[in-house]
């Protein structure tokens, strides 16, 4: 794995009035690599994943994407940084009155960079991609299953070529073998890719299948950091009872092995 990151925060404190939100946040992720980000409902995971992006913007501290930082650079520079990342939102956040065409197109044709003809052509490329195909593409958003919504998401994601993708709960919903499907899509298409991913989720199989490395969040700050063998020897609470309750020992048996 390449040694250099593409993302960093540095100090990165977030409030809402007098709610604070993240404390004295640094967190690094290094090209090619997997981050998963764990933490408890109203921990600011969301957040922390819409700033790391800017599309939100912390209280203080920085933010730098591909080595630029995003508070020394105006609008037009952050929106062309913004372009070489992908977002598969949670509940894959289609167009309900787009069809499936259309909603993977969309980022394309915001761009104006390419005809109609070869943004189709890319459109079905994106579709092979997630094991999808042209057949698709007319189909509106009420008539997929939970599975292929997640799948013209991540198509949409992956439409400007990202090098970084940000995935939030990416089998949130899923039945576990759809869950396995999608997991092992983004396995492929990380390594085919070569890809740079931080994704949010809170299931253990995901997060032992997928990552590199584990960031806990957890008191608003990083409680808990690195591959898995050293996340779960953490003893801080949050970190203890996520990876040690019976649900997540029952993912990890038979799966990890120090």
């Amino acid at each position: 794995m390449s040694r250099d990151w593409v993302l960093a925060l540095d100090h990165v404190y977030t409030r809402y009035g007098g709610e604070v939100v993240h404390e004295d946040i640094t967190l690094h992720v290094w090209r090619n690599e997997v981050l998963g980000l764990v933490g408890g409902s109203g921990s600011g995971k969301t957040t922390l994943l819409r700033q790391m992006i800017g599309l939100e913007h912390p209280h203080s501290g920085s933010v730098s994407l591909f080595g630029i930082p995003l508070d020394r650079v105006g609008p037009r520079r952050e929106r062309n940084l913004r372009d070489r990342c992908g977002v598969l939102f949670q509940g894959g956040a289609l167009f309900s009155s787009l069809t499936v065409f259309d909603n993977i197109a969309l980022p394309l044709r915001e761009k104006r960079l390419l005809d109609e003809a070869a943004i189709a052509r890319l459109v079905s490329l994106k579709l092979d991609m997630v094991g999808l195909s042209w057949r698709d593409e007319s189909r509106m958003p009420a008539e997929l299953s939970g599975g292929m919504i997640k799948r013209v998401a991540l198509a949409r994601a992956l439409a400007l070529e990202p090098e970084l993708l940000l995935l939030d709960e990416p089998t949130s919903g899923l039945d576990p073998m759809s869950g396995e499907g999608f997991v092992s899509l983004i396995e492929s298409l990380r390594e085919s890719l070569e890809l740079t991913v931080v994704l949010i989720s809170h299931d253990v199989d995901t997060l032992v299948d997928l990552c590199d490395r584990i960031a806990v969040l957890a008191d608003h700050r990083i409680v808990a950091i690195g591959p898995l063998a050293e996340v779960l020897a953490s003893e801080h609470p949050f970190a203890h009872g996520f990876f040690h309750g019976r649900h997540a020992q029952g993912a990890l048996r038979g799966r990890y092995r120090s």
